[in-house]
């Protein structure tokens, strides 16, 4: 092993605990739903957002609120409603007749752990609003801007089916998340644990394991992981192949609008590296890019009027360039 890759793996060693504890205390919780489980921790580690989609009952908003228990910040919970107004994501500024002075009332976005929830009910202004928080880590409130803690994490879920009062998020702010995940039923067997845990005596409590320094001291590890050339060049020739498929040679050209933009190339090199710390190792594989290529890629490649008419998704089309572009 290379000397710098030992190094980092004794880092990985001391400092990958804190993912073996939270993993522990949300198991107690959250049964299955280990791909979702595992994708919101490389979220957290790596400082990406995440947008999830399934149907109503799959335990999205519940394994978000286990995870922000387990690590021990602040948590809020915003239900995204078409009546929603920016001052009640990020605050607003209250007039005291007193003092004839303004004070800010900071609102729920102040928070490590945000969930969104259904957060396609919400107007373009709210969206607006939460994009800057998003992307800036700050939101402006009257004149002046306010910075959001250092752990700042947004969870997003939204429902696939009923599209009936929803605002399609804008491109913008799709490619700002990390990843979209889908949440997927639970087995017959994880499904009779669930009916058994839920409907006992008493419901199981989660404690707070780490801590959002912790997570910070954790996050500056991850970034340390190793990641090899061909890595690098593997995740730069699949990001390439949603732009010019032809040359990876790939007959996609027609079913493609727009491929996906450099944060892809920078955000599934990020999510593989938290992922590997995850695995407990200190260097990134293929198989780290391929478990998560699908989660950042399925959502930054926009389809053509073609691809629709056929009924082909965005999601088929990242699988055909997965399985195309050779593996290093």
């Amino acid at each position: 092993m290379h000397p710098e890759i030992r190094q980092i793996q004794e880092m990985v060693d001391r400092e990958s605990e804190v993912v073996r504890k939270i993993r522990r205390e949300t198991a107690q919780v959250i049964v299955g739903q280990d791909d979702l489980v595992l994708r919101l921790m490389v979220g957290i580690l790596a400082d990406g957002h995440l947008l999830l989609e399934g149907v109503p009952g799959l335990a999205k908003t519940l394994a978000v609120k286990t995870l922000a228990a387990a690590v021990g910040g602040e948590f809020s919970r915003i239900q995204f409603t078409p009546d929603l107004l920016p001052a009640d994501l990020i605050g607003t500024m209250i007039y005291n007749p007193k003092t004839a002075e303004f004070t800010t009332r900071k609102g729920p976005i102040f928070a490590n752990v945000i969930l969104a929830d259904e957060i396609n009910r919400a107007p373009a202004k709210v969206q607006s609003a939460l994009l800057e928080g998003m992307q800036e880590r700050q939101v402006t409130i009257g004149e002046t801007s306010h910075r959001l803690p250092d752990l700042f994490h947004v969870l997003a879920t939204q429902n696939p089916i009923e599209q009936e009062g929803t605002y399609p998020l804008p491109e913008a702010q799709l490619d700002r998340f990390l990843l979209k995940v889908k949440v997927d039923y639970p087995s017959r067997e994880e499904e009779r644990l669930i009916l058994d845990r839920m409907t006992g005596a008493s419901l199981p409590e989660v404690d707070a394991v780490t801590s959002p320094e912790e997570l910070l001291r954790v996050r500056a590890a991850v970034r340390m992981v190793y990641v090899d050339e061909k890595i690098r060049e593997y995740v730069l020739d699949l990001v390439a192949a949603t732009r010019r498929p032809g040359e990876y040679g790939l007959d996609l050209a027609p079913w493609i609008s727009y491929g996906a933009s450099p944060r892809a190339s920078i955000y599934l090199t990020t999510a593989a590296k938290a992922h590997a710390f995850i695995a407990g190792r200190g260097y990134v594989t293929p198989d780290d890019i391929k478990a998560l290529a699908l989660d950042v890629l399925r959502h930054r490649i926009l389809t053509s009027y073609e691809a629709e008419a056929q009924e082909i998704t965005s999601e088929e089309i990242a699988v055909k360039i997965l399985e195309a572009v050779p593996v290093p």
